[in-house]
């Protein structure tokens, strides 16, 4: 009699539980995000609690020092899944720029969003890029793709990263604190608008950014099929006007030999729970099976293939 007792104790319990969503199996995941002040770590933040929460996967996310740096933490077995801009994944499997080789162990789980190139200031007598000629730019920290992003745009207005500016090499937080200690005159921020550390900047002091003219848009889209044309408005920041600029994806990859029912379950965590993702964050509203299968540079890991297949949805298999 006890022992039916004890065994209907455990079923009315197991009842009482939510059954996870997913497949079983998931195991503990490093995600390496970005600074503490940038959209990575914010809302990687926000993933990883969502897929923990309905999965069989943990998710930790950590910060980091961006794109570069978690693909090698990745290659050093520190993480297992991460953070990178779509032009720093093509250039790591690719083996060029910040890779003097190529990078072949991992794989696409999903794009998830755009990350707009931001070019901030407080001075408003900086209105073009061309403006920036001998002033001191913070070019992002070492190690993250907006010194690329920052090169690219500064070579389509004829400015030659090294010789005609002063650069620095910056985290988000840290190159807002240094433009509102007057220490530097602008910083180039890569990340998905609004961005935290631009935001607490803007509540001390009124914000500018530099917009790009549409001749300099289409040039760099040509020079490179990374970038888009987009657009920050002008309430995101309580700027002025609009803001025409370019942006970048943001993609998630793992490493290969992390499991399909992990890859499976990180894509189930999120796209089966939009509803809750777009309520606790902003960027959950860019969210779409559409743009997540979008990528072409890195090919897809199989938990990735598994997933979207199931939505009626092919891709790129590694």
């Amino acid at each position: 009699m006890k022992k039916f007792a004890a065994l209907c104790s455990v079923l009315l319990l197991s009842c009482a539980l939510p059954a996870l969503a997913g497949l079983p199996g998931g195991t503990k995941l490093i995600f390496t995000t970005g600074g503490a002040q940038g959209t990575y770590y914010g809302f990687g933040g926000v993933l990883a609690g969502k897929i923990s929460e309905v999965t069989s996967t943990t998710v930790t996310a950590i910060t980091s020092g961006g794109s570069q740096a978690n693909v090698e933490a990745m290659q050093d077995g520190d993480a297992q899944v991460g953070f990178v801009q779509t032009d720093v994944g093509a250039y790591a499997y690719e083996g060029t720029r910040l890779f003097q080789e190529k990078v072949s162990d991992f794989s696409t789980v999903a794009n998830l969003y755009l990350e707009q190139v931001q070019i901030i200031t407080t001075n408003p007598q900086i209105k073009t890029v061309a403006d920036l000629k001998g002033r001191t730019v913070s070019v992002g920290a070492a190690g993250s793709g907006v010194y690329f992003n920052a090169m690219d745009v500064l070579k389509a207005y004829g400015l030659d990263i090294e010789k005609d500016i002063k650069p620095t090499y910056q985290s988000f937080g840290d190159s807002a604190e240094a433009i509102q200690d007057g220490k530097i005159d602008a910083a180039f921020i890569t990340a998905g608008a609004p961005t935290t550390a631009v935001t607490t900047l803007s509540t001390s002091k009124q914000v500018y950014l530099v917009s790009l003219d549409k001749e300099h848009v289409e040039a760099l889209m040509k020079d490179s099929p990374y970038y888009s044309a987009d657009t920050i408005k002008k309430d995101v920041y309580n700027t002025p006007d609009d803001i025409s600029t370019v942006s970048v994806g943001a993609v998630v990859i793992a490493r290969d030999d992390v499991s399909e029912a992990d890859v499976y379950n990180f894509l189930s965590g999120i796209f089966d729970h939009l509803d809750d993702i777009k309520a606790a964050h902003a960027k959950g509203h860019e969210l779409s099976l559409e743009k997540a299968s979008s990528y072409q540079a890195v090919p897809y890991h199989k938990g990735a293939v598994r997933y979207f297949k199931e939505k009626g949805i092919e891709v790129a298999a590694k």
